[in-house]
Formats: structure tokens, C-alpha cells, sequence
């Protein structure tokens, strides 16, 4: 069965993944630093992790497995999930592929560089209304992939 994961310390569309996940039957992990709380439903679990840059991140690669989906920001995590043949999405319903996740490294990196010159001193747009509709689509679709993946 397919699982979900979140990313769960910053993660602005939580509610949408219990939606989509409930609708499936679908358990659901969040992995955070923090204590969070979560709806009362027997397919929604959290795994609370040291304090650490990375030990969430660790946790959802040590569990996750093909044809799991994670749901998180982090493009080094997304890349780490698809080397383990997982599927991932960004909360804008952004998906992380193989094709993609070479230049969103990149980027990244410039973007990294050109804020530490002051070249840039903004963040990225506020997420939006329209984030959230794509990403419930965009998760809905990674879910029947998942399934025809898992031979479902």
C-alpha cells in the first residue's frame, strides 16, 4: 500500500494530504522535529525526530520505499526519494522528477549565492490559493501513479 510522508515542519498543505489520503485510504506519516497535532484517524501517524538539520529529512529516507510519495520542499530530500524510487511533490504541486530535480539543485544554488551578495533580498512568492488546488490535483494524480506503480 502506498504510503504518504510529510515533510511536517513547515508543510502549508497538511489538511489537503489527510483529504486526498482519506479519500484513498491511505496512511499518512508526518516526520517534523516538533510534536504536531493531528486529526484523530487511525491512518494519520507523526514521528517526531531529534532536533537536527537534517534528521527529519534522514528519518523519511530511511523509511520511505518505491512507490511511496513525500510530500516536502526540500530538494535534496525530493532527490533522495526518487533514488529510492519514491514519488515526490513540492506544496505548489510541483513535481520532483528525475529530468527536473538536477536543475532545481541548480537553481537553488544561485539563488543561494545571489542572496548572500544582497543581489536578491526577497524570498520565494507567498504560497497561494492557486498552490493549493494545483497540489491537490497534481497529489490526486501521483496517487493513481502510485497505485499502476505498486500494481494496484
Amino acid at each position: 500500500m502506498t504510503t504518504i510522508y510529510i515533510d511536517g515542519d513547515a508543510c502549508p498543505v497538511k489538511d489537503e494530504v489527510f483529504k486526498v489520503a482519506g479519500r484513498y485510504r491511505l496512511p499518512v506519516v508526518v516526520v517534523g522535529n516538533a510534536w504536531l497535532r493531528l486529526p484523530q484517524d487511525p491512518l494519520l501517524s507523526m514521528v517526531v525526530v531529534p532536533e537536527g538539520a537534517d534528521a527529519a529529512d534522514d528519518r523519511i529516507v530511511e523509511l520511505i520505499e518505491a512507490g511511496d510519495i513525500c510530500v516536502t520542499n526540500d530538494i535534496p530530500l525530493g532527490g533522495r526519494c526518487l533514488v529510492k524510487g519514491a514519488l515526490a511533490i513540492r506544496p505548489t504541486g510541483k513535481e520532483f522528477t528525475e529530468a527536473s530535480i538536477g536543475d532545481a539543485l541548480a537553481t537553488r544554488e544561485l539563488m543561494n549565492a545571489l542572496r548572500e551578495t544582497g543581489t536578491i533580498t526577497g524570498g520565494p512568492a507567498p504560497f497561494a490559493k492557486q498552490d493549493r488546488s494545483r497540489f491537490l490535483s497534481a497529489l490526486d494524480t501521483m496517487v493513481h501513479r502510485s497505485k499502476r506503480m505498486r500494481g494496484l
